[in-house]
């Protein structure tokens, strides 16, 4: 599809944006760009705006959340444009405008670690055509051929005579060329700026307080919001008194939003929280006998009932497991987890019958954008958002929700910016939550130790039956097999393929929904798929008598990129190292990109887990900043282990147990291990970062308390469990 038929009906606009809200990416085919669209200031093309003082500004339609894809995409842009670093900063256009300029920016998700490999392309692309514009207006302002001209740090040289000129000086006249249509990229050998850990854009606004997040947003007259959704799964609104909280100071407006929230408006959100923990209201319906206990039963029941949802298979497994000399079976549990970001949901909106403006968090622009017009009422022209720095995101802000509640409330207030703000517990109990599931998996091994056949069967959730039904296919949800999927299966999942080779396989899925709603949640099926396969394939290694390095390197043979994060890690490490540490190992390819971990930890007698260093090695192809690599690792880390150690959320009664950070616990800095990355690009493909390595941490340490105790911990989180006596 090109941009030129794209459909940008009200309908198939928030039809489309929805979806990638929820995780699917759509393709389209890109323009270099022009500098015919509206803007407050002069524009090279849709990437480059550049001020007369040579202030080189990149237009970033990605969101930053903290994992640097702001920085890294600027260096992608500068990197082509020969622009000097030291000069470049950055500014998001709005989806409002991106929808005006038939989507130029393309889709504005950013999710599943895509924010740098899905657009590496077109803005390179942006920032070359920008350069080639930028030397031509010198050349014909100077009579000379283009070709006699080059660039270098925003300074144009002709070569010939060694006149020079700045970008500043001819971005006017070079705005008003036609793009070009070749547009060649530079030979990574010849990168200046890809490839170094230049200092990050946005972390001076941060450390001076200067960065504006959602919670932050002021604006004359403004009016705060709280609201509070029937804490019963599908439950609904009964009553409520608002003339018991009407008279209370500041509150301005007390109202009903759909069929189960209600909303208390005050002059300051204190105040507003306030009123409505003290207004009687009464819930009805909903799944009030619903709770996880029970539903273990049913996770249980799933490891062996028949289903037809078969993601990955090959050769002949049952003749495997029935010539087998030894078959090992395990089961592991994985919980459903919160996205807790620090900053709970929250959006800024203002109303009238000609416009509405939203200012938000968000991980998807458009989708924010769909979710403003359909709350609105208004044409899409009329609408637009404003995309603010994500105090958390991981999956959690690439739905509207929050949008469309923020948006119905300045509906009835025109004219009044009106700013809504979860509170935390409203934060957590009204959650998409990472799915829970239980894998059972089992591996027959021959007379000599090697593996013949393995069978994986994943009891539990669908994300996508729960909030995407139609990207089901036939009923089976594909996401369910990352990092398990044969190539081949489907282009979506090319980034999600298994990497171990293994003549005799079989992994499958007993869908099993619970009325909790499932979301994207960092790292997504990824993070339970790791721990069910390596952490089998370690107790295969150990039944079959065999070292868990040499065992995992036998069946990645086709795979020398696998091979080689995973020998970084055990040669770091010191693998095989008699030093009173235990250690275990894992490796993953998910999201694109190769990744290995080698965790040390000791047990002591009472059997208390100390994570000393986990050291991990990931290579995504490119690394356009080694250091926000490792910064991503680092973070991916601290999320992944905090599942690990504590991460659970449970119902009862249908409602969520957890309401805050007392009772779901994250990682405390005395537990967090020292960290050691190694960065070990291979080129040629671009794989992701913050999301492919969270799934090897768990993993790593689960194999070293094994290591440690000869016990194996199976059931997550491991919390306070006593790891000698498991």
């Amino acid at each position: 599809m090109t941009t030129s038929t794209l459909d940008l009906s009200r309908r198939h606009f928030i039809v489309g944006a929805s979806a990638a809200g929820a995780g699917l990416s759509l393709g389209f085919a890109l323009p270099l760009g022009t500098a015919k669209a509206a803007s407050a200031t002069p524009e090279v093309n849709a990437w480059v705006v550049i001020e007369p003082d040579d202030t080189v500004i990149v237009r970033i339609a990605r969101s930053e959340m903290g994992q640097g894809t702001l920085t890294g995409l600027a260096q992608l842009v500068a990197e082509e444009l020969e622009a000097d670093w030291s000069k470049v900063t950055t500014e998001y256009p709005t989806p409002g405008q991106n929808v005006a300029r038939d989507r130029i920016w393309s889709d504005f998700a950013t999710g599943g670690s895509r924010g740098i490999r899905a657009s590496e392309q077109y803005v390179r692309e942006g920032g070359a055509a920008a350069r080639m514009m930028l030397i031509e207006a010198a050349a014909n302002e100077w009579g000379v051929s283009a070709s006699e001209c080059s660039a270098a740090k925003s300074v144009i040289t002709h070569q010939g005579s060694g006149r020079t000129t700045t970008y500043g000086a001819v971005a006017a006249a070079a705005a008003q060329l036609t793009p070009p249509t070749d547009v060649p990229l530079k030979d990574p050998k010849d990168w200046t700026i890809i490839g170094q850990p230049v200092k990050r854009l946005d972390t001076l606004d941060k450390l001076t307080g200067k960065q504006v997040y959602g919670a932050d947003v002021q604006f004359d007259g403004m009016v705060n919001a709280s609201v509070k959704t029937a804490p019963v799964r599908n439950g609904k609104l009964k009553s409520f008194d608002a003339d018991a909280v009407a008279s209370l100071p500041g509150v301005k407006k007390v109202m009903q939003l759909g069929d189960a929230t209600v909303a208390v408006v005050a002059d300051t959100w204190w105040r507003a929280n306030s009123a409505l923990e003290q207004m009687p209201i009464e819930w009805e319906g909903g799944d009030a006998d619903f709770s996880s206990a029970e539903f273990e039963a049913d996770l249980i029941e799933g490891m062996t009932a028949e289903t037809e949802f078969v993601g990955n298979k090959a050769g002949d497994v049952e003749a495997a497991f029935a010539s087998a000399a030894q078959v090992v079976e395990a089961t592991y549990r994985v919980p459903h987890q919160s996205h807790a970001c620090m900053e709970p949901m929250n959006a800024t909106a203002i109303w009238t019958e000609d416009k509405c403006e939203v200012w938000c968090p968000t991980q998807n622009g458009e989708a924010a954008l769909a979710a403003a017009v359909e709350a609105s009422g208004l044409p899409i022209e009329k609408c637009d958002v404003y995309k603010l720095h994500l105090g958390g995101g991981f999956g959690r802000r690439g739905v509207g929700d929050y949008v469309t509640q923020a948006v119905t409330i300045a509906k009835t207030m025109p004219g009044t910016p009106v700013k809504l703000l979860w509170s935390r517990e409203e934060d957590m109990q009204q959650d998409f939550y990472h799915p829970t599931t239980r894998g059972r998996i089992r591996g027959a091994l021959d007379s000599d130790g090697n593996l013949t056949g393995i069978h994986l069967r994943i009891s539990g959730q669908s994300i996508l039956a729960g909030i995407l039904p139609e990207a089901l296919i036939n009923g089976l949800d594909l996401a369910t097999f990352q990092g398990l999927a044969p190539s081949g299966l489907n282009p979506r999942l090319e980034d999600q393929t298994i990497k171990y080779t293994f003549d005799n396989l079989l992994f499958d899925h007993a869908m099993r929904n619970p009325p909790i709603r499932p979301g994207f949640w960092r790292g997504v099926n990824a993070n339970q798929n790791a721990i069910y396969l390596d952490c089998a394939l370690d107790e295969f290694a150990h039944a079959a008598g065999r070292d868990p390095l040499e065992f995992r390197l036998a069946y990645l043979k086709d795979s020398p990129e696998a091979q080689a994060v995973l020998n970084a890690v055990a040669e770091r490490s010191g693998w095989g190292k008699k030093d009173g540490l235990s250690r275990g190992l894992s490796f993953y390819y998910s999201f694109g990109a190769y990744t290995a971990a080698c965790a040390e930890v000791t047990v002591s007698d009472d059997g208390q887990l100390k994570m000393h260093r986990i050291v991990a090695a990931t290579d995504p192809g490119y690394a356009v900043n080694p250091q926000q690599i490792e910064a991503q690792v680092e973070g991916s880390f601290v999320y992944g282990l905090s599942a690990m150690l504590h991460g659970e959320i449970s119902a009862k009664d249908g409602q969520i147990e957890q309401t805050n950070f007392d009772t779901y616990r994250t990682l405390m800095m005395e537990e967090m291990p020292d960290v050691e990355t190694i960065v070990m690009p291979s080129g040629g493909f671009w794989g992701g970062v913050g999301e492919p390595t969270i799934a090897v941490a768990p993993p790593a340490v689960i194999n070293a308390i094994f290591a440690a105790t000869g016990k194996r911990v199976r059931n997550l989180p491991i919390g306070d469990q006593n790891l000698r006596d498991l």
